[in-house]
């Protein structure tokens, strides 16, 4: 690992975002790895989890349009708080319910649905202020690259703290902790220094601001091609974590911990894929290693399916994480590295639709297939999509390439 792997630290917003996130996203994979399980151990029902992930991330794909206008009309960094503390309160929420142990599966689902809709103004409010964290532009793939490893970090500790404390404790501790982390978050926003606001006139109403987005989106293959693939993939494939926790409990007869574990070395996966891209030297073909990652994210999908001896198991997720990190990280950074900065509030918007977006209606899907044809099937399936869309990407790049040379 070379020094520049840690080059956006050099800004000091950059790391104080980056210290406060990585507490509070810890706190948020225990806080999704708890829901998992108290659904499936209340329902034991595929679709009911399925479902949960539907209501999670619905309302994200429903307003994040609207998000992203925000995010490019208003302050980013007031917006950015406004939604930590909506998230924080939404935590204490549900601690309250699972700790007073009254509660039905639909107050929970009502509770994750509320979430989403926090995060569709998060999301694009987010993304577009880590431009404005880092001081040196260059830096930016590195910051992104170090944030997914962030993101990735998280799931690898939280799933595997959750376990063990939904197995020692009780679930109202997983959500209980997720409340206290937002505290980290929302004190680092506050220690930032970010250039002064400044308000833009705004001459469209928000409609008049989509569609002028879209059609920045449409005249911008480059950027428009990447949406297409990040949005199969997320509605085909990224759904089949939902599953994880039929692997945990029928496939390999084990406990919350069993879950726990295999969503942690799916994190571990993609930690190691993220930090593979933040050390890449600039100017790299990411366009190639996204196709190729595509592939390998496949393959480790279908060894993965029928796999039922369980540490050779835990070699193939760790393979599907590392494949997986690669799609929403550099599909997210030649986004963000190629978009004019006065779109790039809606552009997120559109990429956080289709990553968003596509995962609860793919998850409605895959529980109603996973019931049909059986779990292992399922997954075998979306392993063998993945790889159809790692051969296309190649092919695509062929012909761009082609398209260059002949010109």
């Amino acid at each position: 690992m070379n020094i520049s792997t840690f080059n956006a630290f050099k800004s000091r917003n950059y790391r104080l975002y980056f210290t406060g996130q990585s507490v509070s996203l810890i706190g948020t994979w225990m806080q999704k790895t708890a829901v998992s399980w108290v659904i499936y151990e209340k329902t034991h029902s595929n679709f009911m989890l399925g479902l949960t992930l539907f209501a999670s991330l619905f309302p994200s794909f429903v307003f994040s349009f609207i998000g992203g206008v925000a995010a490019d009309r208003y302050n980013r960094y007031k917006l950015l708080l406004l939604t930590q503390v909506a998230s924080m309160i939404q935590a204490v929420l549900l601690t309250l319910l699972i700790f007073f142990k009254d509660y039905s599966v639909w107050e929970i689902i009502a509770l994750s649905a509320l979430l989403g809709l926090i995060n569709a103004f998060d999301v694009p409010a987010r993304q577009s202020l880590v431009y404005e964290m880092v001081e040196d532009k260059s830096d930016l793939p590195n910051a992104l690259a170090l944030n997914s490893s962030m993101v990735n970090l998280s799931r690898l500790i939280g799933p595997g703290i959750a376990g063990i404390a939904l197995e020692k404790f009780g679930e109202d501790i997983c959500f209980g902790m997720n409340a206290l982390s937002f505290i980290a978050v929302i004190g680092s926003l506050l220690m930032m220094r970010l250039p002064k606001f400044k308000v833009v006139p705004h001459t469209k109403n928000i409609f008049g601001e989509l569609k002028e987005g879209f059609q920045y989106i449409k005249r911008t293959p480059s950027i428009s091609f990447v949406l297409i693939m990040l949005a199969l993939i997320s509605l085909l494939v990224l759904p089949f974590s939902t599953l994880i926790p039929v692997y945990a409990k029928d496939i390999f007869k084990g406990t919350a911990s069993t879950f726990g574990v295999i969503d942690s070395v799916i994190g571990l996966g993609a930690f190691c894929g993220a930090i593979f891209l933040a050390s890449l030297k600039p100017g790299r073909d990411l366009r190639k290693i996204l196709a190729i990652n595509t592939l390998i994210f496949g393959a480790g999908l279908i060894l993965f399916s029928h796999t039922t001896y369980y540490p050779i198991a835990l070699v193939f997720a760790t393979i599907s994480g590392f494949g997986m990190m690669s799609q929403i990280t550099i599909s997210n950074t030649l986004i963000q590295t190629t978009v004019d900065p006065a779109m790039r509030g809606r552009v997120i918007s559109f990429y956080a639709m289709a990553f968003f977006g596509m995962q609860p209606l793919g998850g409605l899907l895959v529980g109603y297939l996973s019931q049909l044809i059986g779990t292992p099937d399922t997954v075998m399936i979306q392993g063998l999509i993945t790889i159809s869309i790692g051969i296309l990407l190649l092919r695509f790049l062929r012909k761009a390439k082609e398209r260059k040379a002949s010109s």
